[in-house]
C-alpha cells in the first residue's frame, strides 16, 4: 500500500538530494566541454570561511530566518483568526471562504503585479496615494520596495496575503472537527468566549495547529519565487536587502555557472532546516504533553 508513495518519494525526493550532494563534491558548471573535477569538501569550506561567499550566505540566512521569525507566527493566527469566522453559519459565508483562498490560486506572476501597482514608488503606487489621501497630504511617498528598511517587510506582508488562505482552510477543517457537546458544557459552566477558546477550541485543534507552524515554517525558509519574479521583473525590488538562501543557490547555478557551489548551499540549506525543523517540533511535542 505504501509502495507508490514510496517510489515518489524516492524518485523525486532522495534521488536529486543524493544527486546534489555528488554535484557539491565536484567542480561542475554547465556546457562546460572538460570532466568536472573532483573538489572533496572545498565547497562547503568556501561557503563557510571564504569572506566574500560567507558573507553573502550568512546574510542570505538571516533574511530568512527574519522572514521565517514574522511570517510563522502572524500568518498562523491570521489564518486562525479568518479560520474562526468563516467558520459561523451566517448567510454568505461561502463567499467569503472563496475569497480568503482566492490569493492561494493566483500564480506568483501575478501576484508580483498586483503588489508591484499596491507598492510603487512615488504618488503612483496604491498605497502611496492612499496614505497621502488619508493623511492629508502629510505622509511623504515612500520606495517600498527598494528601501533597505521596508524591502524585506513588504516581502513579508505579499507572503502571508498569498499564503494565509491555504493555512486558513485546514484550521477550518480542524474547527469543524470539534465536537459541539464540549461547547455546550463550556457555555453551563458559564465560560467566557475567551475561555472556551483557550480551553476547548485552541486543544482541539493543537495538532493541527502544531502542523500548519511547522509548514508554514518550512515554506518561509525555503521562499524564493516571490522575490526572485520581483527582482526580475522591473519591480524594483531591493535585492540585498531580500536575498535568500535559495536566491544564492539559484544565483550561483544559472548566474555564476556554478552547479557545484549551488549543491553545496543547498545540501547545508536542507541540513539546517532539518534541525530547526526538530528542534521546533520537539518544544511543541513538550508543549502538547
Amino acid at each position: 500500500m505504501a509502495s507508490p508513495a514510496l517510489l515518489l518519494l524516492l524518485l523525486f525526493v532522495a534521488v536529486p538530494f543524493l544527486a546534489a550532494i555528488g554535484f557539491s563534491l565536484y567542480n561542475v558548471r554547465l556546457g562546460d566541454p572538460r570532466a568536472p573535477t573532483f573538489m572533496g569538501f572545498t565547497q562547503y569550506a568556501r561557503i563557510l570561511t571564504d569572506p566574500d561567499i560567507s558573507r553573502q550566505f550568512l546574510q542570505a540566512l538571516l533574511h530568512n530566518l527574519v522572514f521565517a521569525a514574522v511570517v510563522v507566527p502572524v500568518q498562523t493566527a491570521l489564518a486562525l483568526s479568518l479560520a474562526l469566522l468563516v467558520k459561523k453559519t451566517i448567510p454568505g459565508v461561502g463567499i467569503f471562504r472563496s475569497l480568503f483562498f482566492l490569493p492561494v490560486v493566483f500564480p506568483i506572476a501575478l501576484v508580483a503585479i498586483i503588489w508591484r501597482l499596491i507598492l510603487a514608488r512615488g504618488d503612483d503606487g496604491l498605497l502611496n496615494s492612499a496614505l497621502g489621501f488619508f493623511s492629508g497630504g502629510a505622509f511623504a511617498s515612500q520606495d517600498w520596495l527598494g528601501s533597505e528598511l521596508t524591502a524585506l517587510a513588504s516581502v513579508i506582508v505579499l507572503s502571508i496575503w498569498q499564503g494565509c488562505g491555504f493555512q486558513m482552510v485546514i484550521l477550518l477543517a480542524a474547527l469543524q472537527q470539534v465536537p459541539a457537546e464540549l461547547y455546550e458544557a463550556a457555555e453551563l459552566d458559564r465560560a467566557s468566549a475567551w475561555q472556551r477558546f483557550i480551553h476547548v477550541t485552541v486543544p482541539g485543534i493543537q495538532t493541527t495547529l502544531v502542523f500548519v507552524a511547522l509548514y508554514t515554517m518550512i515554506l518561509s525558509l525555503r521562499v524564493f519565487d516571490q522575490i526572485y519574479v520581483l527582482a526580475k521583473s522591473g519591480g524594483g525590488l531591493n535585492e540585498g536587502a531580500t536575498r535568500t538562501v535559495m536566491y544564492e543557490a539559484v544565483t550561483a547555478a544559472f548566474d555564476e555557472n556554478n552547479i557545484g557551489r549551488a549543491s553545496a548551499i543547498s545540501v547545508v540549506f536542507f541540513v539546517i532546516v532539518v534541525i530547526l525543523s526538530i528542534i521546533q517540533r520537539r518544544a511543541t511535542r513538550e508543549k502538547e504533553s
